[in-house]
């Protein structure tokens, strides 16, 4: 059993994520939970615009190393973007509760690993639940870049617009990349207003925040400011924390990667902390 676990986990490391991805399409938009065996969970949440699958194959890793791992998936996304336009950043929040609640009927000590904005809602997670063992921090815009600049644009811009196209830098940007084929290539305007209300609050929060913290992020983001990194992991109450940067990838790079040992790296903090 021991050794079909071992393999099961190396096929997973090593697996090419376009070939999982195209055996895997009918679970793009969909929440997964995969039961256990050591008595200890992992929360995952998604990012902005995008859906569950992003963190699927994490999920799957560290459930082949024994754990519990839940993938809700937040409100308005898998869908359609028309169904993103209302959602407040609040709702999202409360679907990363109610699966976190879900994993504490049955589970002594729970992770939480978040990337992008599913990252901040990790952060305003463990800020009020001290009872959570440990974080990792996946692509969190401590801000975004040119955030005062932005946000009042994007202010003005819906004000005559209701949707914006994706904006996709040359290096980063090919049709190809996974991250951009799971996610809604426009998204409301009124939304992206509340993904900087939730940046705000979550940078706030970071000093309330206890648990050990493993914070990652590409050296390419294009999205969040260049020293997002370096600011959370200064600001963050955690005692415990690690850091780490994914070189050459693009701003969510957990469905993407290959080839930095994120999923071991994860697994080890976990098992550390």
């Amino acid at each position: 059993m021991v050794r079909r676990i071992y393999e099961k986990a190396i096929s997973i490391l090593s697996a090419d994520p376009e070939v999982l991805y195209q055996e895997d399409r009918e679970f793009l938009g969909q929440p997964f939970y995969f039961p256990g065996t050591n008595g200890k969970a992992v929360l995952l949440i998604h990012g902005w615009t995008s859906v569950p699958y992003e963190v699927r194959r994490l999920g799957v890793y560290l459930n082949e190393k024994g754990y519990t791992v839940s993938g809700p998936a937040l409100r308005g996304h898998g869908t359609v973007p028309e169904n993103l336009r209302n959602v407040r950043w609040e709702e999202w929040l409360s679907d990363a509760v109610e699966a976190y609640d879900g994993l504490k009927k049955d589970h002594q000590k729970i992770y939480v690993a978040g990337t992008s904005m599913g990252a901040n809602l990790t952060v305003m997670l463990a800020a009020h639940n001290q009872e959570i063992s440990g974080i990792a921090l996946m692509a969190m815009p401590y801000a975004i870049r040119n955030e005062g600049f932005t946000s009042l644009l994007a202010k003005i811009v819906s004000l005559f617009k209701t949707y914006q196209k994706k904006y996709y830098p040359p290096t980063f940007g090919q049709s190809e990349i996974i991250t951009r084929r799971i996610s809604y290539q426009k998204y409301p305007i009124r939304s992206v207003l509340e993904v900087f209300k939730l940046v705000k609050l979550s940078r706030k929060e970071l000093p309330k925040v206890s648990q050990p913290c493993f914070v990652m992020q590409s050296n390419s983001d294009h999205i969040v400011a260049k020293k997002s990194l370096e600011d959370i992991f200064y600001h963050i109450g955690s005692a415990v924390k690690r850091k780490k940067y994914i070189h050459k990838a693009y701003h969510t790079f957990i469905s993407d990667i290959r080839n930095e040992h994120v999923f071991e790296d994860i697994f080890k903090f976990f098992e550390e902390n």
